[in-house]
């Protein structure tokens, strides 16, 4: 990111920029910024490709046309696929595109081993916006709320971010219903964010988990019930129950190895207070417990997979046989 933000201020492009990864907040950000920063203002010079539209042949015929009255030609291609699948013509053509176009390239999924990655590696940048560690998003909250003359405690940035994990889009989104329900304050209490952030699957699942340590099967079920009213899907549900007790099962073996909550939280990426409860949480189970967890999850996957078992009854009964057990 230091280099997009460099090449941003300075006013100097690579000929080749390509995005990717699972942070759309920090995708979408760069690429308007990118997009403006060379544009500055102008629409005659710009082209944009998505999706099934991006074919290989339409993108060198724009590029290689010379800007009208501009220092470039920008051409924006989002979720292409080309990098998943046979684009030898623009392979070809990269290295012979003139030097006053720059195409950005903003992808959902890479194929590290295609012939156009390591073409546009060759001669552009190349990111992953990955997740971001927790020290990174903490401080860009406390720049946003800082610029909105905004303050917050450390208690009330933990209950915020329990709510709303590591996603920068929801972070924003609930940032702006916060900054507007304390219009007129200059601090952010833990009842403004119980008033106002959402309550997310992963606080529900941790719930549930926690529920299935006390053996108490009916509150877990009922808090999927919560979740399937909210129309989450079921399979996204059994997806996150595994993530969480996979979790689990790897804070209590690194905690059993004697580290600390620090270390574990720098460790596997986690806020230092999600990390914390999570390696609270774990105790209550053992890790032969915790591996059988995991391994009930796979197998209801598969029933579903397989057609033997609907997805919602597939959660239910994994529901309640983990609270049993």
């Amino acid at each position: 990111m230091k280099i997009l933000n460099q090449d941003i201020k300075n006013r100097t492009f690579h000929p080749i920029y390509c995005l990717y990864g699972e942070e759309a907040y920090l995708k979408r950000s760069f690429k308007v910024r990118l997009r403006d920063a060379i544009l500055d203002g102008d629409t005659m010079n710009y082209h944009y490709f998505e999706g099934k539209d991006a074919d290989a042949r339409s993108i060198i015929d724009a590029a290689g046309t010379l800007p009208f009255f501009a220092d470039y030609r920008l051409i924006l291609i989002e979720n292409s696929g080309l990098f998943k699948k046979e684009a030898e013509a623009l392979v070809k053509y990269l290295p012979e595109m003139p030097d006053t176009t720059v195409l950005l390239f903003v992808e959902n999924q890479m194929d590290k081993r295609s012939r156009l990655y390591k073409a546009v590696q060759a001669r552009g940048y190349v990111t992953e916006l990955k997740r971001q560690e927790p020290a990174y998003i903490e401080k860009w909250i406390l720049t946003i709320l800082k610029k909105e003359k905004k303050q917050i405690t450390r208690d009330t940035m933990n209950c915020f971010l329990e709510r709303t994990g590591n996603d920068m889009d929801l972070i924003y989104s609930e940032l702006e219903k916060l900054i507007a329900y304390t219009q007129g304050r200059d601090i952010i209490t833990s009842e403004d964010v119980a008033q106002i952030a959402s309550v997310q699957i992963t606080s529900q699942i941790f719930e549930m988990v926690g529920a299935i340590s006390a053996k108490n099967g009916p509150r877990a079920l009922a808090l999927y019930s919560d979740l399937l009213a909210t129309k989450e899907a079921p399979m996204r549900i059994l997806f996150q129950i595994a993530r969480q007790f996979n979790q689990l099962l790897q804070v209590r073996q690194l905690s059993d190895g004697g580290m600390d909550s620090g270390s574990i939280a720098k460790k596997m990426g986690l806020h230092p207070y999600i990390a914390g409860k999570i390696r609270s949480q774990a105790r209550a189970f053992t890790p032969s417990a915790l591996k059988e967890a995991v391994s009930v999850c796979v197998e209801a996957e598969t029933a579903v997979k397989t057609g033997n078992l609907s997805d919602q009854l597939a959660v239910e009964l994994l529901l309640t046989g983990l609270s049993r057990a």
